[in-house]
């Protein structure tokens, strides 16, 4: 499963590098690729994974999560 998570404030490779290892770093996700351009993150996931919990990440990476939808 994947799902697409808008992403703020985001503005540089540090930003994205950043957001890639927290949400990496989240139990059940096999694999996350942030786009800059897109502003957002798609995360494949090994298990399932709550919303709240990959908002959280990116709140605790010190972004700002708009949106998360299936991808």
């Amino acid at each position: 499963m994947k799902k697409i998570i808008g992403i703020e404030g985001m503005s540089c490779n540090h930003c994205k590098m950043r957001v890639t290892k927290v949400l990496s770093g989240v139990e059940g996700v096999a694999k996350a690729e942030v786009d800059l351009g897109q502003k957002n993150a798609v995360v494949e996931l090994s298990a399932d994974v709550s919303d709240d919990v990959l908002k959280k990440a990116v709140l605790d990476s010190g972004y700002t999560p708009t949106t998360v939808t299936q991808g």
